[in-house]
């Protein structure tokens, strides 16, 4: 998660300092981060539930960062970021399976 959070970062870096961009750039770079700042909270949780909540935010995070990459994505047409969100959705469907998890196995 780590190295999809830097590759994201360092893909955007360039348009930091876009009026017009910034705004999505910015919660792009909030919710990609946070996905491994929650999947990192949910391995030290206190206790299952804890695990789970952490572990749905992080899901929740991986599919705002599908969002504002395809808003990105449609906004540049001279670029393409496809296999970012291939990948923020892989994230998605592990996170999503790790709750399916959890549900089954109560």
């Amino acid at each position: 998660m780590i190295d999809f959070s830097v590759e994201v970062i360092r893909s955007f870096d360039k348009y930091s300092n876009s009026p017009t961009l910034w705004t999505s750039v910015e919660q792009l770079l909030k919710s990609v981060t946070s996905i491994g700042a929650n999947y990192t909270e949910a391995n030290n949780a206190s206790s299952k539930i804890d695990f789970r909540n952490k572990i749905f935010i992080a899901k929740k995070e991986a599919a705002e960062t599908r969002y504002w990459l395809e808003i990105l994505d449609k906004s540049l047409p001279n670029e393409n970021f496809a296999h970012l969100q291939q990948e923020a959705l892989e994230l998605n469907l592990i996170l999503q399976k790790i709750i399916s998890t959890m549900k089954n196995s109560n």
